[in-house]
């Protein structure tokens, strides 16, 4: 009996979803929990499974469109024999050189999306731009994942190799006559899009204010340095700079409640738990896992949930849930070489910490000039609730327990 694959029930607040590649097409065998197709939102990419093994029958929906819970996508024949026979007729089906393919794209994907089963969302949109197919590719990642610098590297070698021309992506269009300028105009991906109304909504609901501060990371740096060796082989992680910054956030948190709060209507919400969001930068845009009861955790664990959020970022396989909540966030513009900037808040949360590029500079320590890693941080906060008096004291909080660590420790 036929066997309907349906969208899922989506995430709360998500009315619809975007259906983005289709990875198998009509007459395709499927496996249990292979991934048929990915579908957008506004904040992750959600992987539907095959429920049972067997044959694609029908697509009922083609690449673009937009759909929403339960929505019939296609329709599966099951059986071990049927998936099987229809493996072992694509084998043997001999296929001409100059042979057509003539499926239209509501019946069938393109190869480069049916076969790119070892490799993450983006992967599979950047070979799919570059006009790879990830099932030629031998992975570098682990369990032969297919990674960026894979398709890279096809690229490259194909660029070596003389080819036919081939069909531009997009439709170019001179902007002028002799000058080979080109433009072309492509659509919002819903998470940017996403992004960029929760910015202008930022912007006009809250009372944006940053107020900054400096700080020397000598003891931390020095702390790192000692333990670092330890610390990976009792956790199978690195103790980096960020799991400081969290244990300093929220000791801050501790004494001001009011950068952990949030505006309700008429109503100041305060928060007596620490979820702790980290911003993560992805292909498709930022996104912002949240560390739940990040207070509760050591050190150890901060850093891997951290390290757990970026390769889930980084294979496009975060979910909702790990998105959702959040009273606080930090960002880290360094990473990218950032020595100041102004973070915007993640609405309805009051407060974000912005990190910075370490830079050696000279100090004046006790009357005599010495060079120490500095970092400027920098506060954004909500202006409606949160009085400048408190933004300094809170950020004042940060850096006092950053400089000398041992405060951490014994929570003073």
């Amino acid at each position: 009996m036929p066997i309907e694959v349906k969208v899922p029930q989506l995430p709360e607040s998500v009315a619809d979803a975007t259906l983005i590649a289709w990875h198998k097409g009509p007459g395709d065998a499927v496996t249990r929990d292979e991934s048929l197709v990915e579908l957008e939102t506004d904040k992750v990419v959600l992987e539907v499974p095959a429920p049972v093994n067997g044959v694609i029958k029908e697509i009922r929906v083609p690449n673009g469109a937009t759909v929403r819970a339960g929505e019939l996508l296609a329709v599966l024949e099951p059986g071990e024999g049927k998936a099987a026979a229809a493996r072992t007729a694509a084998a043997a089906t001999p296929v001409a050189a100059d042979a057509p393919a003539p499926a239209p794209a509501a019946q069938a994907a393109p190869a480069t999306q049916r076969a790119a089963g070892r490799s993450g969302p983006a992967v599979r949109r950047l070979a799919a731009e570059s006009g790879v197919d990830p099932a030629t590719l031998v992975g570098s990642g682990r369990e032969g994942r297919v990674l960026k610098a894979d398709v890279a590297a096809a690229v490259t070698a194909a660029a070596a190799t003389p080819a036919a021309p081939a069909a531009p992506a997009f439709a170019a269009v001179p902007a002028a006559a002799g000058t080979g300028r080109t433009e072309r105009r492509v659509p919002m991906s819903r998470l940017r899009a996403r992004i960029a109304q929760r910015m202008v909504e930022a912007q006009r609901n809250a009372a944006m204010l940053t107020t900054f501060n400096e700080v020397d990371l000598t003891e931390v740096g020095a702390l790192r340095q000692r333990h670092r060796d330890a610390f990976e082989k009792q956790h199978g992680v690195k103790l980096g700079y960020m799991s400081f910054f969290v244990k300093a956030a929220i000791e801050a948190l501790r004494r001001f409640p009011m950068v952990n709060a949030s505006v309700e209507g008429n109503d100041i919400v305060y928060h007596d738990y620490y979820d702790i969001g980290i911003a993560v930068s992805t292909e498709r845009g930022l996104i912002v896992p949240v560390v739940r009861d990040a207070d509760a955790l050591g050190f150890g664990q901060v850093e891997k949930a951290i390290a757990d959020y970026g390769r889930k970022a980084r294979d496009g396989a975060i979910g909702m849930d790990e998105l959702t909540g959040g009273t606080f966030t930090i960002t880290n513009g360094g990473i990218f070489g950032s020595m100041l900037s102004t973070p915007i808040l993640n609405p309805p949360q009051s407060g974000i910490l912005g990190m910075h590029r370490i830079q050696e500079r000279p100090m004046v320590v006790q009357g005599a000039v010495v060079v120490r890693p500095m970092m400027y941080l920098a506060l954004t906060y909500d202006h409606r609730i949160i009085d400048g008096r408190e933004a300094v004291q809170f950020l004042l909080a940060v850096k006092d327990a950053l400089e000398d660590p041992a405060r951490l420790l014994l929570q003073v």
